[in-house]
């Protein structure tokens, strides 16, 4: 296993929040989400200098407006691509990444297999709500079939008065399949359990995925069902065997929280330290050869 990073002295959950109150509705669920955040962050004792977090579009986006650390909120669907250019630039920086299951596996879909591919040191937190919350209700990449979508509201129509007709993303079994070295679930109804994936996805050397239960309480309130659909994962279960969490992810009837898979390779950080220096030494003696021109 790789090394954990060292750890600092805690500091206070109120260094990480911004002078800018969140603006999502009662009872989101991404309050559960940012909450295990600031935790998470005040725990490790991590400089607010040193933390970068990057979002695409969505109720999600907002996230970076509410943590006192350098914040971009990017356009639509591309936070990823982004946030690895941001790592490769200053590899010393804790990168985060978060989105919402529309911004990420739908316009942003494209980016995910690369992000994991490529292996750069970043965390990436998907907060799924299975719906498009700030857009007022729209079916999402991960909708259920059949739901129709409606809002609390009676002023608001049916987004899919017929039922919703898709078969949703299976995005943990996306991810295992793309060769994620770390791949996680968490609840926001369970604030602790999820500050304690933010620390072994912050201590993976790696893209580490993590799916964050998220309920949109306004326009498909599932909290109440996923409280009963929630489970740990199996005590057997040994989460170094990918083949067994891909079997899980394409069988699972509940929704298992824990880590699902962690594994070691190297980094894109560290291929590309190898060619710097191998291009230095190539490129050496043709460069003292032009000094000693002008010499």
């Amino acid at each position: 296993m790789a090394p954990v990073a060292e750890q600092k002295p805690p500091r206070k959950i109120t260094d990480y929040r911004s002078e800018n109150r969140p603006t999502w509705c009662p009872g989101c669920g991404d309050f559960g989400v940012l909450s295990a955040l600031y935790k998470c962050f005040a725990q490790r004792g991590l400089d607010p200098k040193e933390i970068v977090i990057v979002s695409g579009i969505g109720c999600s986006g907002r996230l970076p407006e509410f943590v006192n650390a350098y914040g971009l909120h990017g356009v639509h669907g591309r936070a990823l691509p982004i946030a690895q250019g941001i790592k490769l630039a200053n590899p010393e920086l804790t990168v985060v990444v978060v989105g919402g299951d529309g911004d990420g596996f739908a316009i942003g879909g494209g980016h995910v297999p690369h992000a994991v591919r490529r292996n750069v040191d970043i965390t990436y937190i998907v907060m799924d709500n299975e719906i498009y919350g700030l857009t007022k209700g729209q079916p999402s990449p991960t909708t259920q079939a059949g739901m129709t979508a409606v809002s609390k509201s009676p002023s608001m129509p049916k987004m899919a008065p017929y039922g919703v007709l898709e078969t949703p993303l299976n995005m943990m079994g996306m991810v295992l399949t793309y060769g994620a070295s770390f791949a996680a679930r968490g609840f926001s109804g369970k604030p602790n359990d999820l500050v304690e994936i933010y620390h072994k996805a912050l201590d993976h050397r790696g893209f580490s995925f993590v799916q964050a239960l998220s309920p949109c309480v306004t326009f498909y309130d599932t909290y109440e069902n996923w409280k009963s659909i929630v489970k740990p994962m199996p005590e057997t279960y040994d989460p170094t065997d990918r083949a067994a969490a891909l079997q899980l992810a394409m069988t699972e009837d509940r929704f298992h929280l824990g880590i699902w898979h962690q594994g070691e390779r190297a980094t894109y950080e560290d291929l590309v330290g190898g060619v710097r220096e191998q291009v230095k030494e190539e490129t050496q003696p043709h460069l003292q050869q032009l000094f000693k021109m002008f010499m």
